[in-house]
């Protein structure tokens, strides 16, 4: 009887060490799902890929909102009056103080743990960076403008769609980025969107103000902008890999912040150096809807850039450059609908046929990086059963 006793305790120990090697094997394997490989899905790992998704669709709200509220206010802005290119410059660099609260709360705490904090750059080669691409900023945000003066909302919007084209040239030499078919294929078509609205430009297709003679200019400088502005995303996606190794909220909002910084000063000194601020006064009291709308236009124009930057700074850190400029190009074709409503510009056919071949590039886009996304899982889910 006592040795039937001792045999049957066996076989329980053993069962419960079956049992506990059958749940670390089902844990491991949840684990190397959320890597990509294996079936199993561990309910932790899933609730935190959602934290992923939902701070994604939040910045990518940020980018589509405020882009579109934007481009929308500095487009009435000159409507109404408003001549002041470096006034448009700055208010879009202007509203980083709405990120300090967010540095302040989001700041490192300090930790007690034994295990050594991730080195960081010197700060030299941080301020460099930082004062760089904000130099670069100021740059490209006075081209954007000059081209939103001198074309219509919904041209200018069409024209910007070819930042895509020039990011993923740029994130192929700079961020090693692949450079397939579908890309090209719609390198191509963003390119001959552009180039359609830019033979096929008509006077008379917006009810805003444009200066005559201004379309060829608006069209180079909107085109320029967009290179400019591909290549800024693509060395802040390098910046972040290679210089600051680090995708984490704080350090986004900390680029974001000295970046515009630097931006917001040098387009102060514009202001200043070109002699623009001494028509302010005079440019707020015939300002056509009033001092306060003057005001308010600004204001919000300020907020709402702001907005779009975080969102773009975030998307960057947390997916890729590429990704980013695809999002932003979504608003494209948002922006003359927007136009049509609240600026009354006229779609005729050939700026229909451009906004179509661009959704179609960007599509084109956007399925290429579907189809090595599926590749890749593919790849880790056959290693997984090797």
């Amino acid at each position: 009887m006592g040795e039937e006793a001792a045999g049957e305790i066996q076989l329980h120990i053993a069962g419960v060490r079956g049992q506990h090697e059958v749940e670390d094997d089902h844990g491991k394997r949840a684990e190397e799902a959320e890597n990509g490989g294996g079936n199993a899905v561990a309910p932790p790992r899933m609730s935190k890929r959602l934290r992923w998704w939902a701070v994604v669709v939040v910045n990518i709200v940020f980018v589509l909102g405020g882009q579109s509220v934007a481009t929308l206010l500095g487009r009435i802005y000159y409507d109404q009056g408003g001549k002041s290119l470096w006034m448009q410059t700055v208010v879009q660099s202007c509203g980083v103080p709405l990120a300090i609260p967010l540095l302040l709360y989001f700041r490192p705490k300090s930790s007690s743990s034994s295990a050594a904090p991730a080195p960081r750059p010197r700060l030299a080669v941080i301020g460099a960076i930082y004062a760089g691409i904000g130099v670069l900023l100021a740059g490209d945000n006075l081209m954007y403008s000059y081209g939103l003066l001198y074309l219509p909302m919904s041209t200018y919007s069409i024209i910007g769609a070819t930042q895509v084209s020039f990011n993923a040239i740029f994130s192929y030499f700079i961020n090693k980025e692949k450079f397939r078919a579908l890309v090209l294929n719609s390198v191509v078509l963003l390119t001959f969107s552009a180039a359609l609205i830019g033979v096929s430009h008509k006077s008379e297709d917006t009810n805003s103000v444009i200066p005559k003679g201004k379309f060829p200019a608006g069209f180079a400088l909107t085109l320029s902008a967009s290179a400019l502005f591909s290549l800024i995303l693509s060395l802040t996606q390098l910046t972040f890999e290679e210089v600051l190794k680090s995708d984490a909220l704080y350090t986004v909002l900390e680029l974001q912040f000295w970046s515009n910084t630097a931006a917001a000063c040098v387009s102060v000194a514009g202001l200043f150096v070109s002699g623009e601020w001494t028509a302010i006064a005079a440019e707020m009291d015939e300002y056509g809807k009033g001092k306060v709308a003057y005001a308010m236009t600004l204001a919000w124009t300020a907020v709402a850039w702001q907005l779009c930057t975080m969102g773009l700074m975030g998307l960057v850190a947390t997916v890729s450059s590429l990704f980013t400029n695809v999002i932003s190009t979504v608003g494209t074709p948002l922006a003359p609908v927007v136009a049509v409503i609240f600026l009354g510009d006229r779609v005729d056919g050939v700026k229909l046929l451009a906004m179509l071949i661009g959704v179609w590039g960007l599509l084109s886009y956007v399925y290429q990086h579907y189809l090595d996304d599926r590749a890749k899982s593919r790849k880790k889910a056959g290693k997984s059963d090797d």
